[in-house]
């Protein structure tokens, strides 16, 4: 009996929810008394799979089918089904992402397994399984009881700490039998954003609102971003408006993420904004309009024009980082 970790990959690299997710079954397998593995699926470097034991994943078994180096949901939860009844898994962790959301369920059924998304918080297990999660756009906390002897969970992004439990992983190679019909669905093209940040994976988000007045003034808020190392995002009207590209848009009809640091210019903060950001662990609101909703919510907040404040805390920053070389 062990714990199952979907240690997803993009490009045969861990981003830092895969970290995340590893850390968080390394400390539920502590608790339960057992250990942990890691499935891989795809193309990953040697290096690259050794360093999950770091984390804690004393096996890692890895699917090197070519198949799999592209995202199919169905394949995928195959291959974890298959990975879970070998290793008799009690518990299986993905993480909280647009692939993991994706496999989550489809593995539920093929386990027939209970489901819990979005986690924020270890289970209790010296009684019944229960395990928190958030509700209501993350206006409130949920605590749910899992009854099936196959659990399933997802950890939401930044909500556990990346915790070093080096390990010597053990890896194995792992071949699934895959059905054909798992493959009716083939992606032929996946177009990515280059040398950019991630926002899902970025630990401080700068975003931009109407407040900014137009596509040709998002230069400030750039080279605010690029000084403090952060990625750029914007509220749904601006990217409906066309002066930024959706994936940019974060809200509850965007991206959600849950960033260390979140700076709001020119965003009044409406409810739809706050329920996809509300995750983050500092929010630093600069509105000209000290009425403006997004205050409420804020950790810090200056009552300003963005066009006079936000050139400011560039050249503060940059003379800060330079009083440091």
């Amino acid at each position: 009996m062990s714990v199952l970790v979907f240690a997803e990959n993009g490009d045969g690299k861990f981003p830092k929810s895969t970290y995340e997710a590893i850390s968080y079954g390394f400390a539920l397998a502590t608790k339960m008394g057992t250990s942990l593995t890691a499935l891989v699926l795809g193309e990953v470097s040697d290096d690259a799979l050794k360093n999950l034991g770091e984390y804690g994943a004393a096996k890692v078994l890895h699917a090197s089918d070519a198949r799999l180096n592209g995202f199919n949901s169905s394949a995928f939860a195959s291959a974890l089904a298959q990975a879970a009844s070998a290793e008799q898994a009690k518990v299986v962790i993905l993480s909280s992402t647009l692939e993991g959301k994706a496999v989550a369920p489809m593995l539920s059924v093929k386990l027939k397994a209970g489901l819990v998304v979005g986690v924020v918080a270890l289970p209790a297990t010296d009684g019944p399984f229960v395990v928190r999660k958030k509700v209501f756009s993350g206006k409130a906390f949920a605590d749910v009881q899992v009854n099936s002897e196959v659990r399933i969970l997802t950890v939401s992004v930044n909500s556990f700490s990346l915790i070093k439990n080096p390990a010597a992983a053990t890896v194995s190679a792992f071949a699934p039998q895959l059905p054909e019909g798992d493959f009716r669905m083939v992606s032929k093209e996946i177009a990515k954003s280059t040398n950019t940040l991630s926002v899902a994976e970025a630990d401080i988000v700068v975003s931009g609102g109407r407040g900014l007045k137009g596509p040709e003034n998002w230069g400030i808020l750039e080279n605010f971003a690029t000084a403090i190392g952060a990625a750029t995002a914007c509220s749904k009207p601006v990217s409906d408006s066309g002066w930024r590209p959706h994936h940019e848009h974060v809200g509850q009809t965007g991206k959600a993420i849950a960033p260390n640091l979140y700076f709001a210019f020119g965003i009044s903060g409406a409810i739809q904004h706050l329920a996809g950001i509300n995750s983050s662990k500092v929010i630093v609101v600069v509105n000209k309009d000290p009425e403006a909703p997004f205050f409420k919510a804020a950790d810090y907040g200056i009552v300003g024009d963005l066009f006079e404040v936000l050139p400011k805390l560039t050249e503060a920053l940059k003379a800060f980082k330079a009083g440091q070389n």
